[in-house]
């Protein structure tokens, strides 16, 4: 599988399986992350998930994600899998992530996007309090897994393609900008301890 076969899956997940779930949970009150998992043999889903802060303040969109995948009766072992994010993880998906034993996870929004467009910046924050770790400081590949920005994959692709995965890239982003006016306009009403 190549790079750029990889993008393109990627993006399609996000627009087709894990959109559809974060509108339905930001109009629910709930933050605007989400992720998915997919067989590394044939880029399938096994399950999508969003972010359910408002039932558990722990059930980000990773963690939820995880809490289903490991309800499956029947779950394929995590090395054989391929862990999407729509943003970059903060420290508790990281870890979760890590202890579910992911080689991988591939991100959409850095951190950075966030706090800057989505104005929620508590992952920076607490990389930074608890961790005193600037902006990027973790190891994106390191013993556990290895950290994959799709925009670099993007980049990466060859043109024409190049330029049809930047248009699916700006569709999905119009579609998260929507959302997280909707999330800002609504957030005084949930009791997310972060929000």
């Amino acid at each position: 599988m190549t790079a750029t076969t990889l993008a393109s899956r990627l993006l399609e997940v996000i627009e087709s399986d894990i959109l559809p779930l974060t509108e339905r949970g930001v109009a629910g009150g709930n933050k605007v992350f989400g992720a998915a998992i997919l067989d590394k043999s044939d880029l399938s889903v096994v399950i999508a998930g969003t972010n359910d802060e408002t039932d558990n303040p722990l059930w980000h969109g990773e963690i939820n994600t995880l809490r289903q995948f490991y309800e499956l009766p029947d779950r394929p072992t995590t090395q054989d899998l391929v862990f999407l994010t729509t943003h970059e993880p903060c420290t508790l998906c990281m870890s979760a992530i890590t202890w579910a034993g992911f080689d991988n996870y591939y991100y959409f929004y850095s951190h950075e996007d966030s706090r800057d467009s989505f104005a929620i910046p508590h992952d920076l924050k607490i990389l930074k309090e608890v961790f005193g770790l600037d902006p990027g400081g973790y190891r994106r590949t390191n013993a556990f897994w290895t950290a994959y920005a799709i925009g670099d994959l993007i980049e990466g692709a060859p043109e024409p393609l190049r330029v049809r995965l930047l248009e699916q890239r700006d569709r999905i982003r119009r579609r998260y900008d929507a959302l997280s006016v909707q999330y800002q306009d609504r957030k005084g009403d949930n009791d997310i301890p972060l929000n």
